[in-house]
């Protein structure tokens, strides 16, 4: 699991540094603990990259990170590796099962670095 270091500079209020987008493999989610908050992020291969909660809506199990990454025509989705719920990446909605959601987190890569901004951060940068 990655950690955010709380002394990386953000560049921007409200940013959180969380790693390298060199530490990502496309198709492949990695876990992240932000300011004590378990994130998926998720590389695309054509350099795409989405944020969402690693815990499990169904389950609260905290695998989202291990998901399986496709798409449902032309929406990226993260299907959960327990019980296989099938969710947006942008907008969190379940496909499978609606009366699920994953949350999602606006996400970016500032300078090579990948930064996310959590909830109640600021929002003028």
């Amino acid at each position: 699991m990655i950690e955010s270091r709380p002394d990386a500079p953000t560049g921007a209020p409200g940013w959180t540094s969380v790693c390298s987008i060199e530490a990502l493999e496309p198709l492949w989610g990695e876990a992240a603990l932000v300011d004590g908050l378990q994130l998926a992020l998720i590389l695309l291969p054509d350099g795409t990259l989405y944020a969402v909660t690693n815990r499990d809506p169904a389950t609260g199990s905290f695998v989202m990170s291990r998901g399986i990454v496709g798409s449902k025509g032309d929406r990226p989705t993260v299907a959960s590796p327990l019980h296989k719920q099938v969710y947006d990446l942008e907008t969190g909605e379940c496909f499978t099962s609606p009366g699920y959601s994953l949350a999602t987190f606006p996400v970016r890569v500032a300078d090579g670095v990948v930064q996310v901004r959590l909830p109640g951060a600021p929002r003028h940068a």
